[in-house]
């Protein structure tokens, strides 16, 4: 007996949305299964905006120059605007250790010649930061543990204070500071870069 119209319609209808899901499907396993299309020297690089969560890190000043620590604290500042926007900046602790000659610019003794440190600190302070400095090192530059400011805890040796909060899952970061270039220096000593 053939079948009505309505239900051959139906079915093929049906055989129709299951080839196309079939199709669908297919398609989804090549593109995960074929490597990824290599990007050419002239396509520009993406932004990974991704959730960063909370975060625990510590940072290690070890710096020649004293004014060297304004950039360091530039980083923390960085990583707190990136905990703002992208992670969890209320459960989140960051920590400097410091025992380079960064230690002249966290005395009290010598707010004469920093006269904005203190403000620098504090406003990373209030955010949460933990400022630690080596007693070994301070001692070693003349300073004794109460010549800091009020901001900053001195600890015994600044290689155990980092062996510490690396062992409670604190990430370390090197606070490095490096002469900076901008893109105009490097053009001026590459003029075979077109710009």
């Amino acid at each position: 007996m053939p079948q009505p119209l309505t239900a051959v319609l139906a079915r093929a209808v049906s055989i129709r949305r299951a080839a196309q899901f079939l199709l669908l499907a297919f398609a989804a396993v090549l593109a995960l299964a074929a490597p990824a299309a290599q990007a050419g020297p002239d396509d520009p690089s993406r932004f990974d905006g991704s959730p960063l969560g909370a975060q625990k890190a510590v940072y290690h000043f070890n710096y020649e120059k004293p004014e060297d620590l304004l950039q360091g604290l530039g980083y923390l500042q960085n990583h707190l605007r990136g905990l703002k926007e992208f992670g969890d900046l209320k459960h989140s602790h960051l920590v400097i250790v410091a025992h380079g000659n960064e230690l002249h610019m966290l005395s009290r003794l010598n707010r004469g010649a920093y006269p904005d440190i203190y403000d620098k600190l504090k406003e990373l302070t209030d955010q949460g930061v933990t400022i630690r400095i080596c007693r070994n090192a301070a001692a070693a530059r003349g300073y004794k543990p109460g010549d800091f400011y009020d901001l900053a805890t001195v600890v015994p040796a600044a290689m155990t204070d980092l062996a510490k909060w690396q062992a409670a899952g604190y990430a370390y970061i090197s606070g490095d500071a490096i002469r900076r270039t901008t893109r105009q220096d490097f053009l001026a000593k590459h003029p075979e870069v077109i710009d």
